[in-house]
């Protein structure tokens, strides 16, 4: 989370699209039986939400 706090906006939203197109082809893998860790689409979610949160902090503080 460290990480993600020192970031800009800019950073995180690049970030955000990275991790949302990583979830999407972890499903249609899923989907194709090619994932191996199967617990790979959770830490991604997690991610996704982890910078939502940043993302949002930063719009409360009006930077």
């Amino acid at each position: 989370m460290k990480e993600i706090t020192n970031k800009t906006r800019a950073d995180l939203n690049k970030l955000l699209n990275e991790k949302r197109e990583a979830l999407r082809v972890f499903r249609f893998g899923a989907a194709g039986a090619k994932t191996k860790n199967v617990k790979e689409g959770s830490v991604i979610r997690k991610d996704i939400a982890r910078i939502m949160t940043a993302l949002t902090m930063l719009n409360a503080k009006g930077r």
